[in-house]
């Protein structure tokens, strides 16, 4: 194993679902590529591959809405990261509701956010798209709160789509 395929797999970042909702489409995508990006303004950055449906329907799109998931929320992290829009609908039986600028919020998410797209920038094989939060809410945290999701809770995921 090369030296930073050893750093890369050290890294563990919380797991995040993206939906977009574009000129009457909806998409949506298990992201491990996220961050927030600056402290003032606030600004976060997801990357979504150039090859998955959730890309194309973020590029027409205005906002976009972030989710983070429980661990115990595996079955909705492998519909989002395992499936492909093209051949699913992975919203149905889903519970959600139209956020700020029409975004699709998830509402069994632990935490969301609907941010404003301001900036697309490449990235290689994916884009990043920074938000500016428009809208957030979730789950209070105490000491029960589960544990998010993880990239080793999702590592066994297949993409739905083609990664090369």
């Amino acid at each position: 194993m090369a030296a930073m395929d050893v750093f890369l797999h050290r890294l563990d970042p919380d797991m995040c679902v993206v939906t977009a909702a574009a000129g009457g489409e909806r998409a949506g995508c298990l992201v491990g590529f996220s961050s927030q990006c600056s402290i003032d303004p606030v600004r976060y950055v997801v990357w979504l591959s150039e090859v998955n449906r959730t890309y194309r329907v973020a590029s027409s799109a205005d906002v976009l809405a972030v989710h983070l998931l429980a661990r115990d929320q595996r079955g909705t992290a492998e519909l989002f990261g395992g499936r492909t829009g093209d051949d699913v609908d992975k919203f149905r039986g889903v519970r959600r509701r139209e956020g700020y600028g029409g975004a699709v919020v998830l509402e069994d998410a632990e935490a969301w956010f609907v941010g404003r797209v301001v900036a697309r920038a490449p990235g290689g094989d994916h884009v990043g798209f920074v938000l500016e939060p428009v809208e957030w809410g979730g789950r209070e945290t105490s000491a029960g709160t589960p544990p998010l999701l993880r990239l080793d809770d999702a590592r066994a995921i297949r993409p739905g789509h083609p990664v090369d």
